[in-house]
């Protein structure tokens, strides 16, 4: 059998069902009526955590459903081509009145914060997409290899929570899977080295402290990107299922220092393998450091936790 597979017209085939699976009200299981209130702080919604306490309750994972709080993340860009600069396209629908969503709060100075990941979770992408008066967004888009992809809308209504919502892309091509990369404490990106301390637990907050260095010296002028000195996005291995953290403490607010430790607190909502995605900003460059790590005592083949340098994540940026 080849090596390699071709999936397009397997992803030509996704196109199809995804052309009439993105309608409102889709049949993805029940649907609220309308958008949740506003009493709601948006610190209780799904694959977000409340960060600075630690005692934080396991929140439920986000990102699983294309609906949900009344809203539907509509992909009218299912199909993409591998190794080719696409622009993709979206629209939040408001279901209870079939209109695209326009009116949205604020969060680490956007509207809107796109993921996109690929399923081995080799590939990450922090995207920031333009939204057009009607309430569709674009952003462009090069994925690097064929395969399917997972695209994670971050956002919250004006008056409302905070939802993420999440969907399927395919980028047809040549497909070669990978498997997950090892677990790792360590990440190499750009010259700098970025340490992980502590684990995830599942059900349990615990405190994750990264630290940043160069060249042997530790990084102490951390740059603020989008709010704060550093961004951590959790994707649990399989299913994808999305767990968007914020640091303890954020730039200007007297006892938070710019590196080289930068803390978050968060909770695993079950045992399994997670990657972890740092984004950080120094010199006027935003990286992307990746980690591999196992919540509930999970191990790689050798029996014990690999602490293995994993470098091969494909990140980017765009706004």
């Amino acid at each position: 059998m080849n090596t390699g597979l071709r999936i397009t017209v397997f992803a030509a085939a996704l196109a199809a069902t995804f052309g009439t699976a993105y309608g409102v009200g889709g049949s993805v299981g029940e649907l609220s009526p309308a958008p949740r209130s506003a009493a709601h702080d948006g610190h209780e919604t799904a694959g977000h955590e409340q960060t600075g306490g630690g005692h934080e309750a396991a929140a439920s994972p986000g990102g699983l459903q294309v609906s949900q709080a009344g809203y539907t993340l509509d992909l009218k860009t299912p199909l993409v081509k591998a190794g080719e600069k696409s622009e993709l396209r979206f629209a939040v629908v408001h279901d209870g009145t079939g209109h695209n969503l326009t009116a949205y709060q604020l969060e680490h100075g956007k509207e809107l914060h796109l993921i996109l990941a690929s399923r081995d979770l080799t590939v990450y992408r922090h995207l920031h997409p333009t939204r057009a008066s009607d309430g569709t967004w674009s952003t462009p888009v090069e994925l690097p290899k064929a395969g399917s992809y997972r695209v994670f809308a971050d956002f919250k209504p004006e008056g409302g929570a905070t939802v993420t919502l999440g969907t399927d892309l395919a980028a047809a091509g040549t497909y070669k899977p990978a498997a997950l990369p090892e677990h790792n404490a360590t990440a190499h990106v750009d010259g700098y080295e970025v340490k992980l301390k502590g684990d995830l637990i599942p059900g349990k907050a615990r405190e994750l402290t990264l630290t940043v260095t160069k060249d042997g010296k530790a990084v102490q002028d951390l740059q603020p990107y989008l709010g704060a000195y550093g961004h951590l996005v959790a994707l649990r291995s399989g299913d994808l299922a999305y767990l968007h953290v914020h640091p303890n403490g954020e730039p200007g607010d007297g006892k938070t220092q710019p590196g080289p430790e930068v803390s978050f607190t968060a909770t695993a909502p079950s045992a399994g393998a997670y990657r972890l995605f740092l984004d950080f900003q120094h010199q006027g460059k935003v990286r992307t450091a990746a980690f591999t790590v196992h919540a509930g005592g999970a191990v790689g083949e050798s029996g014990k936790p690999s602490h293995a340098q994993s470098d091969s994540v494909e990140a980017g940026h765009a706004h």
